[in-house]
């Protein structure tokens, strides 16, 4: 099918929108989890996602608000795994190993209990553009407006809590806010993203596409948007790509994301002598 024919379908231009905006939040707020050390958070709400979802469903909530009445569930479980982060006995990936867990057994429970595994769940765990709605662009977008501006605003102060908490804390930098407007950030765009690459992927979305930047960038300004640039080229190449050869819109997103951090790793290597 020719490329512009493919441009013209109404769900294609939905996924285009909602998919670059989805590219440059997973980019902008993994560049800080990675950093930080704490980049597997994406997989533990990603999990939780699925066991809060799993609830939705089996509340019979209609698919257009499923997105919608997520999105405070997951919030608390954000906010969980940041509570057990803090105890002094728990570290990070254990937290959000025990949050994770969690999310998933309730999600197997529930499912169960709704009668198994139906068409709605499975779209959400490994994603289907069919289902991204005028809504969902439009939510993507204000919360892109609110991350790029966080960002600009609010990026120092991440980037020195990322590098080491306590002396940003003895900077005057108040490490507990910072921490938990990243971390509710990181779980709204995790919701909104299950819809393009699915539950079970959209982790490796907050991770290849900065781990990808780091290889190249130099500077902390550059990085950050080269880390947004490959988010976004992930995504566009991934969708233009699943359509044209046939494929899962989620994998190929990430199988490109995948091969764009390759190249970077390369070029980065080469550049490094």
């Amino acid at each position: 099918m020719p490329f512009f024919e493919i441009l013209g379908y109404g769900f294609i231009q939905r996924a285009l929108i909602a998919g670059t905006l989805i590219g440059l939040l997973c980019a902008l707020l993994g560049i800080f989890l990675v950093l930080r050390r704490f980049s597997l958070i994406g997989d533990g709400l990603a999990h939780f996602t699925f066991g809060s979802v799993a609830l939705v469903l089996l509340c019979g909530v209609s698919a257009t608000w499923v997105t919608y009445a997520a999105i405070p569930l997951v919030l608390i479980g954000a906010l969980g795994i940041l509570k057990l982060t803090s105890s002094a006995r728990i570290h990070g990936d254990t937290a959000i190993g025990i949050v994770s867990a969690l999310g998933i057994a309730l999600g197997v429970i529930l499912a169960s209990l709704s009668g198994g595994y139906n068409v709605d769940l499975f779209s959400y765990l490994f994603g289907n553009i069919l289902i991204i709605s005028r809504n969902d662009v439009l939510l993507t977008a204000a919360l892109a407006i609110v991350v790029v501006a966080v960002v600009a605003l609010r990026g120092r102060a991440f980037f020195a809590v990322a590098f080491d908490e306590d002396l940003a804390r003895t900077s005057g930098i108040n490490t507990g806010r910072a921490n938990i407007i990243l971390v509710l950030l990181t779980a709204l765009t995790v919701v909104l993203a299950m819809k393009l690459v699915g539950i079970m992927l959209v982790s490796a979305l907050l991770i290849l596409p900065p781990v990808a930047a780091l290889q190249l960038g130099r500077g902390f300004l550059p990085t950050l948007l080269l880390a947004a640039a490959c988010g976004i080229l992930s995504v566009l190449s991934g969708i233009l790509a699943s359509f044209a050869l046939n494929l899962p819109t989620g994998g190929t997103i990430i199988v490109a994301s995948f091969l764009l951090f390759v190249v970077a790793a390369l070029v980065g290597r080469w550049r490094r002598g």
